[in-house]
């Protein structure tokens, strides 16, 4: 109890020391900084709608379309790229080395969950979406879904998530 009593207090300080830590830019500063994250947001809202039109997309190894199918990696960068134009490699491994990684409690839509699924870590990827929940393209047979952290299949497998980089730098005013 007293730890969340602490932790509003900071919040609560952060917000109203805000303002200041922008005192000496000026208007049109802060509304570039603004927009940057509003770019950014909605980056991320087009990659979380661009991967929920791909349900029911067939999963094809090594596919990296939706005309063909998508294997993990190819339907996470597939997304990407059309949401950001942000070019990923196609290998889950190879993805799990870009950005920063993310504690469990602090995933946010658009961040990538990895999975150990063949006996070796990051073999599988998938797109968070909130609430517990990720997209991805399972395997063989399956079709792209939504499926829940927590069930106890993908829980026992989490490898981790990475946060891209290059997509805060899509929020970078131009």
């Amino acid at each position: 109890m007293r730890f969340k009593i602490l932790l509003r207090a900071s919040l609560i300080a952060c917000v109203l020391a805000a303002p200041c830590a922008f005192a000496d830019e000026s208007p049109a500063q802060m509304q570039d900084a603004e927009s940057g994250f509003t770019g950014y947001r909605d980056g991320i809202e087009q990659i979380i709608d661009r991967a929920r039109d791909l349900i029911g997309i067939r999963y094809r190894r090594s596919g990296d379309k939706p005309q063909t199918g998508f294997d993990c990696s190819g339907f996470v960068a597939y997304v990407y790229r059309e949401g950001l134009g942000l070019v990923l490699p196609h290998r889950s491994r190879e993805i799990s080395k870009e950005g920063t990684p993310v504690s469990k409690d602090e995933l946010e839509p658009g961040d990538l969950v990895f999975f150990n699924t063949m006996r070796r870590t990051f073999s599988h990827v998938g797109i968070y979406l909130g609430d517990h929940m990720f997209i991805h393209a399972p395997r063989t047979g399956e079709t792209v879904r939504i499926d829940n952290l927590q069930k106890h299949y993908w829980a026992k497998r989490y490898n981790g998530a990475r946060r891209v980089s290059a997509a805060a730098e899509y929020a970078a005013p131009q």
